[in-house]
């Protein structure tokens, strides 16, 4: 990784279970000085899985990519620092394992709706299930 400029130092590991089909998680990031890269990998199911570009001086600013990700094809999105990260549940009873270069600091959590209009992101399941914490996030400047 470091061979490619890409940030290696991971600190923290977390997981994420969703037992419903179209469970949508995000979109989350982490202020300064907590900006974090994640390292995202589904280990059971499937998921698509959206990261949006949130540095101003970036030239993708407020593009969004989103990737399948799934047990039986092994693949991993590396999230730089400065992205916001969401993804939607494709199957029924997924895991997904997150690892981080920064440590969970809720008081630099932010998030972003998913359906906020500056971004347009096209879930593919449009019957969503999403908890109480993501439907409270406000369009919000980055």
């Amino acid at each position: 990784m470091q061979d490619q400029g890409l940030k290696s130092d991971l600190v923290q590991m977390s997981f994420s279970f969703s037992k419903k089909k179209g469970t949508l998680r995000g979109m989350h990031f982490q202020k300064e000085p907590f900006r974090e890269v994640k390292i995202v990998k589904c280990i059971q199911g499937k998921i698509f899985d959206v990261i949006i570009d949130l540095r101003v001086e970036s030239k993708t600013y407020k593009k969004w990519i989103g990737v399948e990700l799934s047990a039986d094809k092994q693949k991993m999105i590396y999230v730089p620092e400065g992205f916001a990260h969401g993804f939607q549940t494709l199957e029924e009873n997924t895991h997904v394992l997150y690892q981080m270069s920064n440590w969970f600091s809720p008081e630099h959590e932010k998030g972003i709706r998913w359906d906020d209009k500056d971004f347009n992101i096209k879930w593919p399941i449009t019957d969503l299930i999403i908890s109480k914490k993501d439907l409270s996030h406000k369009k919000e400047e980055c």
